[in-house]
């Protein structure tokens, strides 16, 4: 199987490629490349209360985009 041209695709073809070929880490870093420069980024959790603040965060943002996991 041939793979795709990543750079050639959008950002919304390269997710669905990677939602149909999560074993593909090419694909996955591709799309982690391309994310947005205004993302916020979040330390990673040294603790445990750092760890309960972050799954905090992500059942918010998974919340309210109406994705799951």
């Amino acid at each position: 199987m041939t793979k795709p041209d990543f750079s050639k695709m959008s950002r919304q073809e390269l997710r669905a490629y990677v939602l149909a070929h999560h074993e593909d880490d090419e694909a996955i870093e591709a799309l982690i490349k391309r994310r947005s420069p205004n993302s916020p980024t979040y330390p990673f959790p040294q603790t445990d209360e750092d760890l309960r603040e972050m799954e905090e965060i992500l059942k918010k943002k998974l919340g309210s985009s109406g994705e799951a996991a």
